[in-house]
């Protein structure tokens, strides 16, 4: 497969254990890679560089602003996006070649996540992310929680794959929950969100209900169950982080 009129993106801050099968999965179709790193201290720089990244270390502005820093940086007029637990499969690498000799400028990508040794199958599906864009497009990424790509084009889904190594283990998928939760809560506030009784209640249940039960997360069996708890988790967490920032003199805001 010949090396593509492709820039590939990503922010990171100590990947070295992901970065490297990252971007081995996308080196035959990429002529370059983009890495804007926030100081990381372990050996992912240097990793990145072995594969022929170019490297740029910048200070943390927030998701949406450090991938916005790593698309203006791309010579390419095709990007595509990538976090460093991410692994294009063969499919969607073929997939991502024909797309760039179409017509069609902006692509989501169909997602599975690996989780305890196994992918899931059910839970955390339909996961489908804008990632593939030419510049025609207009790509602008947006937000800095939850951050999404904004494109001024029509946007089709590739065949194939991205395989998300997002998690190392139950600790590790469950104190990111506790820290999404509460960057969420902090971008609540800062929008003037405020929590409600009902809101402890009600959203968590929402929560564990949508993945467990309407994405037929029980499939997934016990995997399944543990990502539904961790929902009902986030978002208990979220509304009470939520609350305890509205409620009290100390400044989250980090002003």
């Amino acid at each position: 497969m010949p090396t593509l009129p492709l820039s590939v993106a990503l922010i990171s801050f100590n990947e070295e254990a992901n970065i490297g099968r990252t971007l081995q999965s996308i080196l035959r179709i990429a002529s370059e890679i983009i890495v804007v790193d926030s100081h990381s201290i372990d050996s992912t720089c240097e990793i990145a560089e072995q594969y022929g990244a170019k490297v740029f270390i910048e200070d943390w502005k927030g998701f949406g602003q450090q991938k916005q820093s790593a698309l203006d940086k791309c010579a390419n007029d095709w990007i595509l996006f990538l976090d460093c637990d991410e692994v294009v499969s063969s499919e969607l690498l073929q997939s991502i070649s024909n797309a760039i000799s179409g017509e069609i400028n902006s692509f989501k990508l169909k997602r599975k996540t690996y989780y305890c040794g196994k992918l899931l199958e059910h839970t955390w599906q339909p996961d489908e992310q804008l990632r593939l864009v030419h510049k025609s497009s207009n790509p602008v990424w947006k937000n800095n929680i939850h951050e999404y790509l904004y494109v001024d084009a029509k946007v089709e889904t590739l065949q194939g794959f991205l395989i998300h190594y997002t998690y190392k283990n139950i600790e590790d998928h469950f104190l990111k929950t506790i820290t999404y939760a509460q960057l969420s809560a902090v971008e609540y506030h800062r929008k003037g969100r405020k929590a409600h009784w009902y809101n402890l209640i009600i959203n968590p249940i929402i929560g564990f209900i949508k993945r467990y039960v309407i994405e037929l997360g029980f499939l997934d069996v016990i995997r399944g169950f543990a990502v539904a708890v961790s929902a009902f988790l986030y978002f208990f967490l979220k509304y009470l982080f939520l609350w305890e920032i509205t409620n009290s003199s100390k400044n989250y805001d980090g002003n």
